[in-house]
């Protein structure tokens, strides 16, 4: 009884306009011409394409064709986010893969966080030349996320952890509450994601940040036990949990570059970074069967 009198506490609506955006985040989908080769780049839980646009920038500046893909029930609010699933979120990234599949000969996956989880997932289901990811999560940190769906009629939302960033005066966007229903289906992602390690075949590079206050080391762990061959583990020793807007983010983009031509993706010899129209929606629904 304790226990879900103080989460009801944690609960407690914070005021009007919870769910909204802080100004300024763009939080929209975003595509890249270029080639021969492609980068489909991944956010995380409850962020939105605004984490990883320098990333995507960077791929473009180097001559990659680029598809920056918003998750459906993010970028708009937390009562939407509630009513998601994570296939939906998987069909969201494989939409986005073949768009770049058809334009492109190989395609590479960056990932950060909740999105380096679809990164791996598609993976082992698609042609993926290779994957740079950032602070994976594989692993739930809240154990009471596996009860997300029972949990969400009595918790509909609590605090969200979010800004896990070093540099200071960067926001990464993300929602200021998360909702408990989706993080049951994060959850039910990342086993769908560490059943399937086996399957994935092409090369794996992490970005791990020396410190992370959201995503811990067992899922750097389960990666590991998980996948047919070791990992690439590049230390990120200047940055938290979003390390793509935090002081290592050069050091991100020289890796995985490095990593992405090591392993055969080729770009532009003369980069121009020709932005194309904004990516499709992704508040279209997908069965959740």
């Amino acid at each position: 009884m304790g226990l879900i009198t103080y989460l009801r506490h944690r609960s407690a609506a914070p005021g009007p306009g919870v769910g909204d955006l802080p100004e300024g985040i763009d939080v929209r989908a975003q595509s890249w011409d270029g080639g021969p080769d492609g980068v489909l780049v991944l956010h995380g839980f409850t962020g939105s394409p605004h984490s990883m646009r320098p990333w995507a920038r960077e791929w473009a500046r180097r001559g990659y064709a680029v598809e920056l893909p918003l998750l459906p029930g993010h970028g708009t609010s937390v009562a939407d986010m509630a009513t998601r699933n994570w296939r939906e979120w998987a069909a969201a990234v494989d939409d986005a893969y073949w768009r770049l599949a058809a334009r492109c000969e190989r395609v590479g996956v960056a990932g950060l966080s909740m999105g380096g989880a679809l990164a791996l997932h598609l993976a082992a289901r698609r042609l993926v030349a290779a994957l740079s990811l950032v602070n994976p999560g594989l692993v739930s940190p809240q154990p009471l996320s596996a009860l997300g769906g029972p949990l969400s009629r009595v918790v509909p939302t609590v605090p969200g952890v979010r800004d896990d960033i070093r540099r200071e005066g960067v926001s990464e966007g993300a929602y200021p509450r998360v909702p408990v229903a989706a993080a049951g289906q994060m959850h039910r992602l990342f086993a769908a994601a560490r059943r399937s390690l086996g399957a994935v075949r092409a090369p794996v590079q992490v970005l791990r940040s020396e410190v992370d206050h959201v995503v811990t080391d067992a899922s750097l762990r389960a990666l590991r036990s998980g996948l047919p061959q070791a990992p690439e583990v590049v230390p990120l020793p200047d940055s938290w949990h979003v390390a793509t807007l935090d002081h290592d983010a050069p050091l991100i983009f020289a890796a995985s570059a490095r990593f992405f031509a090591d392993h055969g993706l080729r770009a532009a010899s003369d980069p121009t970074a020709r932005e194309s129209r904004p990516g499709p929606p992704a508040d279209v629904r997908r069965d959740a069967r």
